[in-house]
């Protein structure tokens, strides 16, 4: 059965009251749409843990660095209505830019430190926009869990810090990344690669599971570097943003794996910017 989708503020906090009035939990997965399988996986986790379950889809301008990136993301509102249908939701809420952000809005959440490392050394303001629409939506949701998947580790460990920091009694719960067959994270993303490209593209998870091993046995982060940039310029990769060691928790760079880590990399394909993380066991 299809989810009512809802288009305003004042629709969708008259439904989530009649919830609250019931004693139901609420759980969100906050969403830019062109749902993939990782999507379906963060619906299926939050159908399992919460009574009534909210999708939001918007794609966000205030965390987009690149106007033309901003044009070209796919927006598919009906085929990923169509693919909720099975999940039973209860409402897909799909707002526009002005109950987003109306006439006058002039507040930014900033989360600093974890911001200004990975993609955000690379995309000025990036977070800030995620973290202040995040905010809005844990708001006008009333959720009391919300569903991340852990393909964007940074975002998950900034919507975390933003949710304590603010005090929003929402649990933010990070799902595993889903992934392709061949190993790619599954992304939106994907859609704008070529099937050459796309062909091409697993090498990064091979290289990284590679690097993860050889890490996980003691491996430095220094003495790997040269091999994975020249796999990956044979695959036909272009620019390499990042590839680092981080902890897991607060996103410290390592030289080694001694602690909990995760491997990070963000790579050009195509001219597509692919981004994907991997668990490091330590050594």
């Amino acid at each position: 059965m299809s989810a009512p989708i809802v288009r305003t503020r004042a629709e969708l906090r008259a439904m989530t009251a009649g919830w609250r009035r019931a004693g139901e939990t609420i759980g969100v997965v906050p969403t830019m749409g062109a749902l993939h399988d990782g999507h379906l996986s963060l619906v299926a986790r939050a159908k399992s843990t919460a009574d009534r379950v909210i999708v939001t889809i918007f794609v966000n301008p205030k965390q987009f660095n690149n106007p033309e990136d901003l044009k070209n993301y796919p927006r598919t509102e009906h085929e990923d209505a169509r693919k909720l249908e099975r999940f039973g939701v209860d409402a897909i809420y799909v707002p526009d830019g002005a109950q987003m952000y109306p006439e006058g809005f002039a507040t930014n959440v900033s989360v600093t430190r974890m911001t200004d490392i990975l993609c955000g050394a690379h995309r000025a303001g990036h977070f800030d926009g995620v973290a202040t629409v995040v905010a809005k939506l844990f708001l006008q949701t009333s959720a009391d869990f919300a569903f991340f998947g852990e393909k964007d580790f940074q975002q998950l460990q900034v919507v975390r810090r933003m949710a304590r920091d603010l005090d929003i009694p929402v649990e933010v719960i990070g799902c595993p990344t889903i992934r392709e067959i061949d190993g790619l994270a599954m992304s939106s993303r994907n859609l704008l690669l070529s099937d050459r490209a796309r062909a091409r593209a697993a090498t990064l998870y091979e290289v990284m599971e590679d690097m993860g091993d050889a890490l996980s046995a003691g491996a430095l982060v220094a003495d790997l570097l040269s091999d994975a940039r020249r796999r990956l310029d044979a695959a036909g990769f272009g620019e390499i943003d990042y590839l680092e060691l981080r902890r897991n928790d607060t996103l410290d760079l390592l030289e080694r794996a001694e602690v909990p880590a995760r491997l990070f990399a963000a790579v050009w394909m195509a001219g597509v910017r692919l981004i994907d993380n991997i668990d490091v066991t330590p050594a």
